[in-house]
């Protein structure tokens, strides 16, 4: 069977009856659920399901009729940067699926929401190249979507309008806001825990390893840009306030370019000198296999069984510092077969 694997992403974190109600529309659709995570702090849950084409199809309309009815973006506050009730909603191929099938799948969600939803293309579906980047899109949040919308200051047209759009500001836009939807290669979403209350020193690191790196202005008024440490990372220095701590917030678009480990001692290297303590980390959603077992490899020194290998990297990176980590839930691997023996 070619498998499908979609992880969107819902502004609400908080209310477990609309979470548990996000899950219940994924599991009508026919979808095998393989997490669902949410975060109080950054009110916001992540939920990863797997399945055929047409049960991942039937599971993704299901969920944004559901948040739809469920979910005002008028009432919604959180720590995290979001511009709807179903903020993003990405799919990706596993094993030999292919880019096509994950594309197929994305276009017939998009085609049932068309003429009722603010959708923007995004990812590998995106139309063009500058509305592929996902904080491009998002910029100026949900409380920014009407007046962008509607014609207000933009810094580029290209990106101003979502794909989809009648050219109203509607009760459904008001409610619901706007989504991103496409394709996109397997993502973590990783943050760092750094031990400070006001995420200084966690912007600060922010700034100098995400790969868009930061601006800088002389006294003159000239400017440029200072290009990141490390390739293919989003990332933002954030409070976690139920920890009473912060967190370089991370999302590693390519991790066979920057590894989960690199970002964890990239961070922990640039923190450390300012006097502050670097704590563990968390990886929000599903992990690849592969990706841990490369992170094992560093910390244990050489290679090992499996088994060996994930505990490794789990010790060295902390995971279970906020919470348990179970490997055989949290690895896509792992939890897809023991998904299939129930």
């Amino acid at each position: 069977m070619n498998l499908i694997e979609a992880v969107p992403n819902i502004s609400e974190g908080r209310d477990t009856e609309v979470i548990q109600a996000a899950r219940r529309a994924v599991e009508a659709g026919g979808s095998t659920v393989l997490g669902v995570e949410p975060d109080t702090d950054y009110n916001r849950t992540v939920l990863t399901y797997v399945g055929s084409h047409e049960q991942v199809v039937r599971s993704s309309i299901e969920l944004i009729r559901v948040t739809t009815d469920l979910i005002d973006m008028r009432q919604h506050e959180g720590n995290h940067p979001r511009m709807g009730a179903v903020d993003v909603m990405p799919f990706i191929a596993l094993g030999e699926t292919s880019f096509e099938d994950a594309q197929r799948v994305a276009d017939e969600v998009y085609e049932e929401f068309e003429g009722t939803h603010s959708m923007f293309r995004y990812g590998r579906s995106a139309t063009l190249p500058s509305r592929s980047r996902l904080p491009t899109l998002r910029k100026g949040g949900y409380e920014g979507l009407k007046d962008r919308f509607l014609g207000g200051r933009w810094n580029n047209d290209e990106t101003r309008l979502p794909d989809n759009w009648n050219g109203v500001w509607s009760e459904v836009d008001d409610k619901f806001g706007a989504m991103a939807i496409g394709v996109r290669p397997v993502l973590i979403a990783y943050n760092v825990n750094v031990r400070e209350e006001v995420p200084t020193a966690s912007t600060v690191a922010a700034k100098v390893i995400r790969s868009s790196g930061f601006p800088i202005k002389s006294e003159s008024g000239s400017k440029s840009r200072v290009r990141g440490l490390l390739s293919s990372v989003q990332g933002m220095g954030v409070p976690l306030e139920s920890h009473g701590i912060s967190q370089v917030s991370m999302n590693l678009s390519d991790p066979s370019e920057t590894s989960i480990h690199l970002a964890y001692e990239t961070v922990k290297s640039i923190v450390e000198p300012l006097g502050v303590e670097v704590f563990g980390s968390e990886i929000v959603g599903l992990v690849p296999l592969g990706s841990m077992l490369e992170a094992g490899r560093w910390y244990h020194g050489y290679d090992a069984d499996h088994s060996v290998l994930v505990t490794k990297a789990i010790e060295g990176l902390g995971l279970d510092s906020l919470g348990d980590f179970d490997p055989n839930a949290r690895i896509i691997e792992w939890a897809l077969n023991a998904a299939r023996e129930v």
